[in-house]
């Protein structure tokens, strides 16, 4: 990584403005899933333990640049507290006189959240003037935002113009170290696994690891455009038809290039979509008038699991099927599972969050591969090859 980190810098009795992504998923107030919170808790304690007064700060949901209590990060405080195993102050605002008194009257080992970011509509502008206000809280700023980091907000890239040095955090570090390797220098074979409902979601993904990897498995629902492309009846399965010229061209350059571009070879379709339709396993070409695909079959998910153990490095973005649903769920579980077998052989998987991620959460396996990534659309534009302006931003080596 060429950006400054954590450990490049003196903390010690400086305003340490940290960009956190506390956006956690919650319920009457209540944090239902804590993990972004405690994915920030090395980088904090960091800045707590060497003596320096952290200011942290995030959004949470879309509160559309106006205050609204729902969107609160009140609630993060208790829970924050009891990580760290101290009290952690709270600013009713992120900016104005009285964020300023509470921050001068911070001590060394203190901390702060500040207020929902987005109850001021010029975060999402970038405004420089909301930007310059943020900055003039602290010495140091510290981006540990991954998931905020291909936005160019006011407090992930605007920020950076008034407050230097701007220097990543360990889990910003972690992120770029793992899924820079991922798109940079893998250990071979390299295997994607793309899923997901749609190809125009993952266009960019699918384009860009087509020059990286050595197989490209594709399942989910994008599965069945690349079969109309290939003619192939596909039911009431769901098709983008305005991309099914796209899916072809893909096909034949992957053709072109020898690459090893794997669709399933079977897929479970039902009558209906509901968990409680009828369904069965049956071949690609034979899938019924009126039946739609839900999941990949069983001997896809035979050659799926074959080619992910003989790969050294695997990336997976997106389900095979409609894992919520349990009778559509076994392929995205098996692929779970045999990142999980390869991550204990030293394969090094990663997993592009979102779906993927809540999908290796339902089984248990979350702490079973090598790295999830914290930031859904932050790490399908990096690795569609984009720059992430608050990565971009940040102060180089």
């Amino acid at each position: 990584m060429n950006k400054l980190t954590i450990d490049d810098v003196l903390l010690k009795g400086k305003r340490v403005l940290v960009r956190v992504d506390f956006n956690v998923p919650m319920e009457n107030k209540t944090i239902t899933d804590d993990a972004r919170i405690v994915e920030s808790l090395p980088t904090i304690r960091k800045i707590l333990d060497d003596g320096g007064r952290a200011i942290l700060m995030s959004h949470f949901g879309r509160p559309k640049g106006k205050r609204n209590i729902d969107y609160s990060l009140e609630p993060v405080v208790k829970r924050l507290s009891e990580l760290l195993g101290k009290p952690v102050k709270f600013a009713s605002d992120c900016v104005g006189p009285e964020v300023q008194n509470i921050v001068d009257g911070l001590r060394d080992g203190d901390c702060v959240l500040l207020e929902n970011l987005r109850f001021h509509a010029e975060e999402e502008e970038n405004d420089p003037n909301f930007a310059r206000e943020l900055a003039s809280l602290g010495d140091v700023y510290v981006n540990d935002a991954f998931g905020s980091a291909h936005r160019a907000h006011a407090s992930t890239e605007g920020i950076t113009h008034y407050i230097r040095p701007a220097v990543a955090g360990y889990l910003m570090k972690k992120e770029i170290d793992y899924l820079g390797s991922a798109v940079g220098t893998p250990a071979r074979p390299y295997v994607a696994i793309i899923g997901g409902a749609k190809i125009s979601g993952k266009i960019d993904v699918i384009q860009n690891l087509m020059n990286k990897v050595d197989v490209l498995l594709i399942g989910g629902g994008m599965m069945f455009t690349f079969y109309k492309a290939q003619g192939l009846e596909v039911g009431s399965s769901l098709v983008e038809a305005d991309k099914i010229g796209l899916a072809k061209k893909i096909l034949d350059e992957a053709r072109s290039r020898n690459l090893r571009l794997i669709l399933p070879v079977d897929c479970v379709v039902a009558d209906r979509f509901e968990k409680t339709a009828n369904c069965k396993t049956v071949p690609v070409d034979q899938i019924p008038a009126g039946w739609m695909g839900l999941d990949i079959g069983k001997d896809s998910i035979t050659l799926f699991v074959n080619e992910i153990r003989k790969s050294r490095t695997v990336v997976w973005n997106g389900p095979m099927g409609v894992f919520e649903m349990e009778n559509f769920a076994q392929g995205t579980n098996a692929i779970a599972r045999a990142l999980a077998d390869g991550t204990k052989r030293g394969v090094v998987t990663i997993v592009g969050g979102g779906d993927s991620a809540a999908a290796l959460a339902k089984v248990g396996l979350e702490k079973a591969v090598s790295h999830v990534s914290t930031g859904g659309g932050a790490s399908l534009e990096f690795l569609e090859g984009k720059m992430l302006p608050g990565v971009a931003a940040l102060t180089g080596k």
